[in-house]
């Protein structure tokens, strides 16, 4: 397959289960609800090394907001429930309610499991908070120097799926990168998904296990170009530089759409000649997203 003259492997992405919540946040402003998301995501690229894996999903205005003020929805992930409540706790307690006129609304209304997290930072107001009933929402008015900081009671978490991906093979550096810029452009257009690492872009894309044993995942030796001397690296000669683009998502069809998304846009930039896919033999999870099934 090939998709303006850059070819499509017959592969597949690998991914794997995890637990996903979105938070809404608004805001006087566009800029400051996206200041209190840039807080609330940020050290969540990969539940490898961080506490959770988190990114913003969309920019959203008031006609979607329950206060009709701008917002952000960020999805927050991780690999169980405990951990995800605990992460709620502290991105929203730490990075939203630090933040100038921002508050928080659960983005999953709707979803049968939920935390109380509205509740339990509530108690931040040291006896002085108030529960209300707001913009047909149960939430709490924690008081603050600056005013009231609004935050709904509870907040809702589905099961999703992590790691999606794709490779972005390029002539040289610069059409690859420009191409996962694209890619990343793209993606954040739709709602359901999240590219967490940085910028959208993973340089040190990862394989699982390494010869030491004390780690659980090692650089992708395959793809890297300054390997070809050792014998490691498998791509062609005129490979210079990979991207990776790794996504999360609400369910299997939120990641299928992303990667579909991803993978045209970056098809259009001059100087990509291919794009692959990293599984690793159904060692790391359970859903396998083929390449040629989801262009199709």
């Amino acid at each position: 397959m090939e998709i303006n003259g850059v070819q499509i492997d017959d592969t597949f992405a690998e991914g794997f289960p995890i637990k996903a919540a979105r938070v809404l946040i608004t805001a006087v402003t566009e800029r400051w609800a996206l200041e209190a998301a840039r807080e609330a995501t940020g050290f969540g690229t990969s539940v490898i090394g961080c506490p959770a894996e988190a990114g913003i999903e969309c920019i959203v205005d008031g006609s979607e907001t329950p206060d009709g003020r701008p917002g952000v929805n960020i999805l927050i992930c991780n690999m169980g429930y405990k951990n995800l409540e605990n992460s709620l706790l502290w991105r929203i307690g730490q990075c939203v309610l630090t933040a100038p006129t921002a508050a928080a609304f659960s983005g999953m209304p709707e979803a049968e499991k939920k935390f109380d997290t509205g509740k339990k930072l509530s108690f931040f107001g040291d006896g002085y908070q108030k529960q209300s009933e707001l913009f047909g929402r149960s939430v709490w008015k924690i008081p603050l120097m600056s005013g009231e900081f609004i935050i709904e009671q509870d907040f809702g978490a589905v099961d999703g799926v992590a790691g999606g991906n794709f490779l972005i093979l390029g002539q040289n550096q610069m059409a690859a990168l420009t191409a996962a810029e694209a890619a990343v452009s793209a993606i954040g257009k739709l709602k359901g998904s999240i590219t967490p690492f940085p910028g959208g872009v993973v340089s040190s894309g990862s394989k699982v296990g390494s010869r030491y044993k004390f780690l659980k995942a090692s650089t992708n030796t395959a793809f890297c170009t300054s390997l070809r001397a050792d014998g490691v690296c498998t791509l062609a000669e005129d490979v210079s530089a990979v991207y990776e683009i790794v996504i999360n998502g609400v369910n299997q069809e939120a990641v299928q759409r992303a990667m579909k998304a991803g993978i045209n846009a970056a098809c259009r930039v001059p100087g990509v000649l291919k794009i692959t896919a990293a599984n690793y033999e159904g060692k790391l999870g359970v859903h396998q997203f083929p390449l040629h099934m989801i262009l199709e």
